[in-house]
């Protein structure tokens, strides 16, 4: 069997994972020397989350979101050579930053000045905290400009759909145009999608 790539970032741990992985410490510095039944461990473990308060989850979410902070950071600059990976067209408009991203392009240098050494994962959880810990008011600005960037990035790829960006496109590369909006829309879905999962404001897009 194939093993992955050991370069790959470690894939992001949800809210429930973090639960497990804390209890499974406390199990072990209490009894380290009893074996472990994990049928057992792991139902003990399903049923305490079930009835636990929200109040005490919302520590492991918090975990969870400054892990995906993380391992958004890492996808980033891990970026490897896929087969078959499809070239992105030369005149593709850029897709807009979210507002979490955007705050992190603006902390993300301060904090590798200030730490010395520190590991990507490190910084991304760092700055998952720092934006949990801001307040809606304090987020607004960075929400505010990443949506003016998704207004400017829609218009741009409906120009692509029109005239502006492929024009004269002819036979195959006409195909390619109307290929590649079809592709811009579908992503623009998925990043939809992906905006959900990753922001930690009222609404990591």
């Amino acid at each position: 069997m194939a093993k992955g790539d050991p370069k790959k970032p470690k894939s992001k741990m949800s809210a429930y994972a973090f639960f497990v992985q804390t209890c499974r410490e406390e199990r072990k510095k209490k009894n380290p020397e009893v074996p472990v039944n994990f049928a057992e461990f792991s139902k003990k473990c399903s049923e305490r989350w079930k009835t636990m308060p929200g109040k005490e989850k919302s520590k492991f979410d918090e975990m969870a979101k400054a892990d995906k902070v993380r391992y958004d950071w890492e996808m980033q600059d891990y970026g490897p050579a896929k087969r078959g990976k499809k070239k992105k067209h030369p005149n593709a408009p850029k897709r807009p930053l979210s507002g979490l991203f955007l705050f992190c392009s603006e902390f993300r240098p301060k904090i590798k000045s200030t730490n010395p050494g520190i590991s990507i994962g490190d910084v991304a959880k760092k700055l998952g905290e720092m934006w949990n810990n801001l307040n809606d008011s304090e987020k607004q600005p960075y929400i505010t400009k990443a949506a003016k960037l998704k207004e400017k990035y829609e218009k741009d790829v409906a120009d692509c759909k029109s005239k502006g960006k492929f024009d004269g496109a002819k036979g195959p590369a006409k195909l390619a145009q109307k290929k590649f909006c079809k592709e811009e829309e579908s992503n623009e879905c998925k990043m939809s999608v992906t905006r959900e999962s990753q922001q930690i404001y009222t609404c990591f897009f």
